[in-house]
C-alpha cells in the first residue's frame, strides 16, 4: 500500500473550515502574516515573514529574526508592505493576542494614525490553516509523505519520479503550518522544514510484517547518487 501511495494523485479537496473568512473587497485589503522560523543563518537572519494578500494571493517574503519584537515587526511591515500597498483593513496572524495588539499599536504610532475600532488585526489563523493543523496534529508523532515537486531525484524525467517521498518521521511542529522532518543522511543538504501543503499523513498499513523501503537519493553536490543498474522490463503506453 505504501509503495502504491508514492505514485498516487491526491483527489481530496484542500482543507478548509466550515465557516471560511469573508472574501476581501479588493487587493491588499486583507492579508495574512506567518513566520517560518529555524532556518540556517543567512546574513544574520534565521526566519522569514510571509505576507499574503488574501484577494490576489500575491506573496511578499521578508527576511527576519526569530526573536523579532512588535516594534521591529511594525518597521519591516512599513518598509516592505505598507510602502507598496498601503494599510490593510484586516490582518490574519497566528501570533498571540498580546503580541498582535502590541504590533498594531506600534504600527499606528509609526504611521501617526489614531486607532480606529473598525480596523482590525485578527489573531486567529485563516480557515484553511486551522483545519490543516487540526488534522495533522493527529499524526504529529507518526509519519508523513513529502511531495517531490521541489526535490530533484536521480530519475531521468519528472514523469518517472515518485509523486510522494518517504514516509518521514515528524520531529516537531514549527509555527502553525510548517513541520520539521527527520530526513535520511544522504539528504543532509536539503532543509528539513516543510510547509504543510507539501505533506500528507501516512495511514498505517493493516498488512502484517510489511516493511517500508528507504527513500530514493536526491542529486546533491559531491554526494553519493543512486543509479539504476539495469532495466528489467518496459511498457509502451499509446
Amino acid at each position: 500500500m505504501s509503495e502504491m501511495f508514492k505514485k498516487k494523485n491526491i483527489h481530496h479537496k484542500k482543507f478548509r473550515l466550515l465557516k471560511p473568512l469573508q472574501i476581501p473587497s479588493g487587493p491588499w485589503n486583507s492579508l495574512s502574516m506567518e513566520f517560518i522560523t529555524q532556518f540556517p543563518l543567512s546574513n544574520t537572519f534565521d526566519s522569514i515573514l510571509v505576507s499574503v494578500d488574501r484577494f490576489s494571493k500575491m506573496e511578499i517574503f521578508i527576511p527576519a529574526h526569530g526573536t523579532i519584537t512588535s516594534l521591529d515587526l511594525a518597521q519591516i511591515f512599513i518598509n516592505h508592505v505598507f510602502s507598496k500597498h498601503g494599510l490593510p483593513s484586516s490582518i490574519i496572524s497566528d501570533r498571540g493576542s498580546s503580541f498582535v495588539s502590541s504590533f498594531w499599536t506600534q504600527l499606528c504610532q509609526q504611521l501617526n494614525i489614531l486607532r480606529d475600532i473598525s480596523t482590525s488585526f485578527h489573531p486567529e489563523t485563516d480557515g484553511q490553516t486551522e483545519r490543516v493543523k487540526q488534522i495533522l496534529e493527529q499524526y504529529l508523532w507518526i509519519y508523513v509523505w513529502l511531495a517531490s515537486k521541489n526535490i530533484e531525484t536521480t530519475r531521468p524525467t519528472t514523469k518517472l519520479s515518485e509523486r510522494w517521498l518517504g514516509p518521514f518521521e515528524v520531529l516537531k511542529k514549527i509555527g502553525s503550518h510548517t513541520y520539521h522532518l527527520k530526513l535520511p543522511q544522504q539528504w543532509k543538504s536539503v532543509h528539513p522544514v516543510f510547509h504543510v501543503y507539501l505533506l500528507e499523513p501516512v495511514k498505517q498499513s493493516t498488512i502484517p510484517n510489511r516493511h517500508q523501503l528507504p527513500p530514493p537519493s536526491v542529486i546533491v553536490e559531491e554526494q553519493e547518487e543512486w543509479e539504476v543498474a539495469r532495466v528489467l522490463d518496459s511498457k509502451l503506453k499509446r
